[in-house]
């Protein structure tokens, strides 16, 4: 517990820069206030979270800093908290808000008042879902996410980007419907939704199959899984650059959350029966979207089905439900989350240049670009899953976990290890290297200073992280362990009553 409820202050404190920057006007100097705020107010919120960070225990597999408010009723709560699986992505997220703000500086010059607002809204909405304690305020965040990055690929985005923003609109909000279904269920059943205590709430063997059916529903599209990710090809293509960071860094994540929270220690039996199915559709995601990944024309649309194809070592990894493989699954979303926001401000640079995404436009930039083309190089040798790169790290503990499970899936998945290299190698080398021939690129500049400082802390980390990945590994091991121990000793509870009788 601590004397000030740091949490909502963390989760509201975007929410309040917001509100100040609607006070602002809306002229020239409103605009640049309004990017100053903005980026003063992430600054402050991820400064707030480091106390909180240098003050948790992680000895403990408890939640931290709770918070607790009667809210609606008296079933309903206001709850806050934290453990060592959300607050990893908690940090992910105030880490690279700043980020997306110094992203969007020069790149967004209409309605900027309205961008800023969106993007601070949206921060209050993610660092929400991933320290609520009650499932409906958990649902109330997590769907209330969709508003703002409908209206950043809507408003701000390319020429489909209305097309883009409703099918990812749609696809979401018709998953999250049949979650909300089985919250339902689970408040009629078990009596409360407080998520601490449905953690050790015996669900009946039926309803742990139905319920975990419907969250399955809700973050398969989040995460994507296929064939339920189509959505995020045309989402990212559309997007604004710094959307598609938020996308493929955050939104993304909530997904993979919702199965650590929700799916693995509320339905075991259902999870456990169920894990061929997510094992089929994770392997199809790694071959098949890799194969497609090498077929694409357009940059960012290459990083898309990339970031789909490193998804399913996740879910592979998580119901697997070994230390190394759930270790590894929260490492590669870290690690994902780190690396694919790199890979779109990459496409940004040079698409704030040549106004264009197709590979055939580019060629040779290594040419007047030495400085772009080593930062392109280490992520792209990251999301190849390189040793010494953070990516590495993630799909060999997913690997190992589950290959002491089931030795074909793991042998199934490996395939994509060596499809990513295959399309990450080939965009590299159509991009960066050859002849500078095309005349629209002789006169384009290296990243600038602003760039710089963008960059400088996602190389430093994904290195970092390659070689010293113990920092990441330690916040979320007493989390992992106890998820763990409750799982088995859930199943092993239900052998026994079986036998009994």
């Amino acid at each position: 517990m601590t004397s000030w409820p740091i949490l909502s202050v963390v989760t509201f404190l975007p929410l309040a820069g917001a509100l100040f920057i609607a006070l602002l006007g809306d002229d020239e100097a409103g605009a640049r206030n309004a990017r100053w705020v903005a980026l003063w107010t992430t600054l402050i919120t991820f400064a707030v979270l480091l106390i909180l960070v240098w003050r948790f225990d992680q000895s403990t597999a408890d939640f931290q800093f709770l918070e607790k408010g009667r809210w609606l009723g008296g079933a309903i709560n206001y709850a806050m908290g934290v453990d060592g699986i959300s607050l990893p992505f908690v940090i992910l997220t105030t880490a690279l808000m700043p980020i997306t703000i110094l992203a969007s500086w020069d790149a967004i010059q209409r309605r900027v008042r309205e961008y800023m607002i969106a993007f601070l809204v949206l921060e209050t909405l993610m660092v929400g879902t991933f320290c609520a304690l009650d499932l409906v305020l958990f649902y109330l965040f997590f769907e209330g996410g969709l508003i703002p990055m409908f209206l950043i690929i809507g408003v701000w985005g390319g020429p489909r980007r209305v097309y883009a923003s409703f099918k990812f609109f749609l696809y979401t909000l018709l998953g999250s419907v049949l979650m909300l279904l089985a919250i339902m269920a689970m408040y009629w059943q078990a009596g409360t939704t407080d998520i601490p205590t449905l953690l050790h709430h015996a669900f009946p063997r039926s309803l742990q199959t139905w319920a975990f059916l419907a969250f399955l529903a809700s973050f398969a599209v989040k995460l994507p899984m296929w064939p339920v990710h189509t959505w995020l090809p045309d989402a990212h293509v559309e997007a604004p650059t710094a959307g598609s960071v938020i996308l493929a860094a955050i939104l993304l994540k909530m997904g993979g959350y919702g199965f650590l929270r929700f799916s693995l220690p509320m339905f075991p039996e259902a999870s456990q029966h169920l894990a061929p199915l997510v094992y089929a559709l994770s392997i199809i995601a790694i071959i098949y979207t890799s194969l497609v990944a090498l077929v694409q024309e357009d940059i960012k649309k290459l990083i898309a089905y990339s970031s789909v194809a490193h998804m399913g070592f996740v879910t592979m990894g998580l119901f697997a439900v070994t230390t190394q493989g759930i270790a590894g699954g929260i490492f590669q979303m870290l690690s994902h989350g780190i690396v694919s926001a790199a890979l779109f401000l990459c496409v940004g640079v040079i698409y704030d240049r040549m106004h264009t995404r197709e590979i055939a436009a580019y060629g040779g930039l290594v040419n007047r670009m030495p400085l772009y083309a080593f930062v392109f190089m280490v992520f792209t040798l990251a999301n190849i899953g390189l040793p010494g790169t953070s990516g590495f790290v993630g799909e060999f503990l997913t690997l190992i976990g589950t290959f002491r499970v089931n030795n074909w899936v793991a042998t199934l998945a490996t395939l994509g290890t060596i499809l990513s290299a295959a399309y990450a190698l080939w965009l590299y080398r159509k991009v960066i290297f050859g002849k500078l021939e095309k005349p629209s690129l002789f006169g384009i500049v290296d990243i600038g200073w602003r760039e710089i400082v963008i960059f400088a802390p996602l190389v430093v980390l994904t290195i970092v992280f390659g070689i010293y990945p113990k920092p990441v590994l330690d916040i979320s091991s007493a989390s992992v362990t106890q998820l763990i121990d409750n799982y088995q000793h859930a199943l092993s509870s239900v052998r026994s009553a079986a036998l009994a009788r």
